[in-house]
């Protein structure tokens, strides 16, 4: 045991003193802030576009389009060609030309205008643009067909669906939309921690073994003791870095978010919600907010912290195992562990699908596989699964991880000593049967 433990503390002070690891778990928190910020102050400092209208039909001449930070619509009656000649010399970025549409304006569900400038649109800016001037040319529809406008307006309907329990208790709106992104973000944390420090383990085995460290070492220690102790140590140092992000992440972005106050009228105008007014965007970022309070992180942290430690003995444990056949050729490292990578991969994907549908069978089923689990289950941890799915999932993973370090470890007591043969999948499994 004491042998065991002095390999853990090995790798893990080792890793853990490195300029890298230090700057990596600083770097992370503050990358976040830096997105945040720069997000806030591109949102803060949108320029405003000063834009000519040149209006043939009519539509626009009593009540212009409604201005905002994106744009500020300003009427004349100049010659279209002067307009278009000399905008820049009477300080406008542009002319929007609006023809007179005649008898296209009742026919026509698609009606287009022409923008005139040296300058191009930017996406927000034109959506924003097309969807203020087709309020306004509805509008304008309803006044003409003598409708009574209240009428009209009171036939659009809109529907949202209020959550609750089958025991009538309530469940915040967005609820899914919210948990849906939280549970996208915390199975790529998962893929992105699982496969770093699985090739952590796989590198340090390879170059222990190329500079023939390990001859010396597996004189005083077993090679079962020697791969245990590795896996602990560097999943000790991927554990650390986790649960420092856990604090830091949270901390950095309120007090990033508190210095650098995000625009809602900018980020209302943001692509795929070109409708919502800058007050439904900050009831949305207040129901998030709610949301994400209302979890139970007191249940949701420790199951993180157990399926990524599981999810990472099973892949580091059988990348250690594939480090203990390779010597230093890169070629064939990659081919053995191409069958690894492709299970992770599938766990992402399998991921996507599951939080668009979080009770389904392949939810339930894709969560009690241990080579998809810890990157599904945490993913579904957000939508409140079923506590027997989530115990049963967390019993599999923990079996199975044990299970994979034993056999990987028949397979490193013989890979580690064994130099200059190449090895096949078949001789892999001859191996785990070797007797000594």
């Amino acid at each position: 045991m004491n042998k065991l433990w002095l390999i853990i503390r090995r790798e893990y002070l080792t890793r853990v003193k490195k300029w890298t690891f230090i700057l990596a778990t600083l770097a992370t928190p503050l990358a976040f802030a830096g997105f945040i910020a720069v997000s806030a102050m591109l949102s803060n400092q949108s320029e405003e576009q000063r834009i000519a209208l040149k209006d043939d039909s009519g539509i626009f001449l009593e009540k212009t389009i409604k201005d905002s930070d994106r744009a500020k619509f300003i009427i004349s009656n100049a010659p279209l060609d002067s307009l278009i000649k000399n905008y820049e010399a009477m300080d406008f970025d542009g002319v929007l030309h609006v023809p007179n549409f005649g008898e296209r304006l009742d026919k026509d569900q698609e009606l287009s205008v022409k923008y005139y400038s040296d300058g191009q649109l930017g996406m927000v800016t034109k959506m924003f643009i097309e969807s203020r001037m087709a309020k306004r040319i509805k509008s304008h529809k309803i006044d003409r067909s003598g409708y009574d406008r209240k009428t009209i307006e009171n036939l659009e309907t809109e529907v949202s669906i209020e959550e609750k329990a089958a025991s009538g208790e309530d469940r915040a709106s967005n609820r899914a939309e919210i948990a849906t992104g939280f549970g996208m973000l915390m199975g790529f944390f998962m893929y992105m921690a699982i496969f770093i420090y699985g090739m952590m383990v796989m590198r340090s085995v390879m170059e222990e073994k190329t500079n023939r460290i390990v001859e010396v070492m597996i004189s005083s220690v077993k090679p079962f003791q020697l791969m245990l102790g590795k896996l602990i140590g560097v999943g000790g140092v991927g554990l650390t870095q986790l649960l420092i992000w856990i604090i830091l992440i949270p901390g950095v972005v309120f007090i990033t978010n508190l210095i650098f106050p995000s625009n809602p009228e900018a980020m209302a105008g943001a692509p795929g919600s070109p409708e919502m007014s800058p007050e439904e965007m900050e009831g949305l970022i207040y129901q998030m907010g709610e949301t994400l309070s209302a979890l139970n992180w007191w249940f949701i942290i420790p199951l993180f912290v157990i399926f990524f430690m599981g999810g990472y003995f099973v892949y580091s444990s059988l990348f250690a195992a594939i480090g203990s056949t390779i010597s230093d050729d890169m070629g064939e490292a990659n081919s053995l562990t191409m069958p690894i990578s492709m299970l992770v991969v599938l766990a992402v994907l399998i991921m996507s699908a599951v939080v668009q549908n979080p009770n389904s069978s392949m939810a339930t089923w894709s969560s009690m596989i241990p080579f998809f689990s810890p990157v599904v289950m945490p993913a579904r941890l957000a939508f409140d699964p079923p506590i027997w799915e989530v115990l049963l999932s967390a019993f599999i993973l923990v079996v199975s991880a044990i299970f994979f370090v034993w056999l990987s470890a028949r397979i490193y007591r013989v890979g580690i000593l064994m130099y200059g043969k190449k090895v096949t999948f078949k001789e892999l499994g001859k191996w785990m049967f070797y007797k000594g």
